[in-house]
């Protein structure tokens, strides 16, 4: 298989279940608690909290963006939005499982609103690339907001809707791929992925925005 063949497959989703990778049954271990705040990575968390799920590129530095953010409670890496139960980080990579690098945020909404995390997630990345991010190719590097109920699906559809406005008004050219859907079974990916760049201040980070700003969640930080 030569290498353009290989590009045009990492980029391409299984079509079924029955083409992506048979996965397994029990979950893949992962780290206990968070590497920069010490909360519980899985819970329990304070009453109150929400919880978010976002796809934009390479989760090591997508989850750096959100841990950072006041407001912000926690934040894990790992994989969904495709057919296989309980994928490994290289069953991820081969593109045979449809899943995306995502990052779930756990975030108390008296401190940060979703429209602010999901200004914070268009601006962090560049979302008309489809299955890329930067140097970063295949399909779990696509844009992706996986929203929990109507709310969160009408915040994430005018945001970028507004933001789509905002970037041909700069002169951006790109039409918008992120994929809105409703959050997927949300998989943890294996210890050393979990802040990763916390660990490895120097490591690896794709991430690059478009320089512009998305008009949502401005009513909150004004």
């Amino acid at each position: 298989m030569s290498f353009l063949d290989r590009l045009l497959r990492k980029s391409e989703l299984p079509a079924s279940a029955a083409e992506a990778l048979p996965g397994r049954e029990q979950p893949i271990p992962t780290a206990e608690r968070h590497y920069v705040n010490g909360t519980p990575l899985q819970g329990p968390y304070p009453q109150g909290a929400r919880t978010a799920l976002f796809g934009l590129g390479c989760f090591w530095g997508a989850e750096r963006v959100f841990w950072q953010r006041d407001g912000v409670i926690s934040t894990a890496v790992g994989y969904a939005g495709g057919y296989t139960p309980n994928p490994t980080y290289e069953e991820v990579c081969s593109g045979r499982t449809g899943h995306n690098e995502v990052v779930q945020v756990v975030y108390d909404p008296t401190r940060v609103t979703y429209p602010e995390l999901v200004k914070l997630f268009f601006e962090s990345h560049d979302p008309t690339q489809g299955m890329r991010q930067g140097n970063d190719i295949g399909t779990q590097y696509r844009s992706g907001i996986y929203v929990d109920g109507p709310e969160q699906l009408a915040q994430a559809q005018a945001a970028l809707k507004a933001y789509q406005a905002a970037l041909a008004k700069a002169g951006h050219r790109g039409t918008i791929t992120t994929e809105i859907l409703e959050a997927p079974h949300f998989y943890y990916a294996e210890p050393y992925h979990q802040q990763y760049l916390a660990k490895v201040p120097n490591g690896y980070c794709g991430l690059g925005g478009t320089g512009v700003a998305c008009p949502v969640g401005l009513a909150a930080t004004a």
